[in-house]
């Protein structure tokens, strides 16, 4: 057993035990998932080759950020499929323990500096195992006209980090471009 100080709002005090972990958070579904999954069907990007428009995205923000590991991910219904991936040989996840599952929800940039220290994914399959992701950023994506969440820009690395100011303008700027390339599939409804 090991003591640690606790901030209490009223006082501080000592416990004699580490608190426990919280199990792993699986992905969250919004409220308007189904006409989410509508726009994302008319993207027509699902299961279609690579595209050099795309992994052109990819491989600028291993780059320029410096991590192995970018994908442009399409949420599905119970996958994350990669429209462009690098760092990785896999075409698609699984949704419920996925990072941009999270992200796609944000408003801002979803970053998970060091994902050991983080209970939504301390015990993820994809930081106890390969590919033992311990850094996370990703900017969600969205549909021009209905303007749903349908995918993200993300970048892992495999050991903890914290982005800087221009950092973040990078990958802001290249989900911007993303989102564009996207954009351009869609017949607008």
């Amino acid at each position: 057993m090991s003591s640690r100080l606790v901030l209490n709002p009223r006082k501080y005090m000592i416990t004699t035990s580490e608190p426990k972990q919280k199990p792993m958070q699986l992905a969250p579904i919004p409220a308007n998932e189904a006409e989410r999954l509508q726009a994302v069907k008319k993207l027509g990007l699902l299961d279609t080759p690579p595209e050099e428009r795309f992994d052109r995205i990819t491989r600028a923000a291993t780059e320029q950020l410096r991590v192995p590991i970018s994908t442009i991910s399409i949420i599905d219904e119970d996958r994350e499929w990669y429209k462009s991936c690098q760092g990785i040989d896999k075409k698609e996840g699984v949704r419920d323990i996925s990072f941009c599952g999270h992200a796609m929800l944000s408003k801002i940039v979803y970053v998970v500096e060091d994902t050991l220290k983080d209970s939504k994914f301390a015990d993820n399959p994809q930081v106890t195992d390969a590919p033992y992701i311990r850094f996370y950023a990703g900017v969600s994506l969205r549909h021009d006209v209905s303007q749903h969440a349908i995918g993200v820009l993300c970048v892992k690395d495999i050991k903890p980090r914290q982005l800087t100011p221009d950092e973040l303008g990078t990958l802001l700027d290249l989900a911007k471009q993303a989102e564009v390339e996207i954009n351009r599939a869609v017949n607008t409804f």
